[in-house]
């Protein structure tokens, strides 16, 4: 028996990454990057995911950037035509762009029809544009990763927040659907649920929750690490946890892993 590698070893490989310049998705480009693979940042923020391209050109692959709004069918399919015109192939997608509501959100102690309506668009219709867009070309080549960033948050229904935790468990399923889908041409589609970590969104969070019901002498980073002590591990996660978790999923490591949600949460939640 050959000896193999003990690390994950990506060289070669092409990745998109949505949502990609800030928080888990840069966490995640960059794990995948340090892993050898060549990105492909997409990212309703250009000017952000022009800066991330050079971030990961730094570490030696190729990194390229394009102004991508998931929710758009369109953008996905020139996001997908973007990457295979500078790289020649694509064979890894990460669906990382998410949102947490419309406009506004963090004012509201209830999510809105427009904050149900737009973070449907983004985190369910965004999984499904960019998957749809991406797959005939690994289809041909029948190969190819896909990974889903979901969140624990789609393990249980969250009270004021039913539109995030509902669209998380959508992109739970969906995944699933996908996996049963795309399996016949040697396709895999999973998923990562992170849990608690300290990113803008958090951010945002923490500070809606102390507005709504919590302790005005409180600060939103107290807020958060308050959630510590329902975390068998004691600690919050970080975006390279789960860029981890991600470049394991993208690797041929994982090629009998399929339609799965792995949480990477501390043990938050034991499935």
């Amino acid at each position: 028996m050959t000896q193999e590698r003990s690390y994950i070893d990506l060289a070669g490989k092409v990745a998109i990454v949505t949502g990609g310049a800030t928080g888990i998705g840069r966490g995640i480009a960059l794990r995948l990057a340090q892993a050898g693979a060549d990105i492909f940042i997409a990212d309703i923020d250009a000017d952000a995911a022009k800066t991330m391209s050079g971030e990961v050109a730094a570490l030696g692959p190729r990194g390229e950037s394009g102004e991508v709004d998931v929710s758009d069918q369109a953008a996905t399919d020139e996001m997908v035509k973007s990457a295979l015109a500078a790289f020649g192939r694509v064979d890894i997608l990460v669906n990382n762009a998410g949102i947490a509501g419309a406009s506004g959100w963090p004012e509201r102690a209830t999510g809105s029809i427009e904050d149900w309506n737009r973070i449907f668009e983004v985190n369910v219709l965004g999984i499904v544009h960019a998957s749809r867009s991406v797959s005939d070309h690994m289809i041909e080549r029948r190969s190819g990763k896909i990974v889903n960033i979901a969140s624990v948050a789609g393990r249980r229904g969250s009270p004021g927040f039913a539109h995030y935790s509902t669209s998380k468990a959508s992109a739970i399923n969906v995944t699933q659907a996908f996996a049963y889908e795309l399996a016949a041409h040697k396709i895999n589609v999973n998923s990562v649920c992170p849990g608690v970590l300290w990113t803008s969104l958090w951010h945002d969070i923490a500070d809606r929750r102390l507005k709504i019901d919590g302790d005005p002498k409180m600060s939103g980073r107290q807020y958060f690490e308050n959630r510590f002590e329902n975390i068998p591990l004691g600690r919050e996660q970080t975006p390279e946890d789960i860029g981890n978790a991600v470049a394991f999923l993208s690797s041929d490591r994982a090629r009998n892993i399929t339609g799965q949600a792995l949480n990477v949460d501390g043990g938050l939640y034991m499935n």
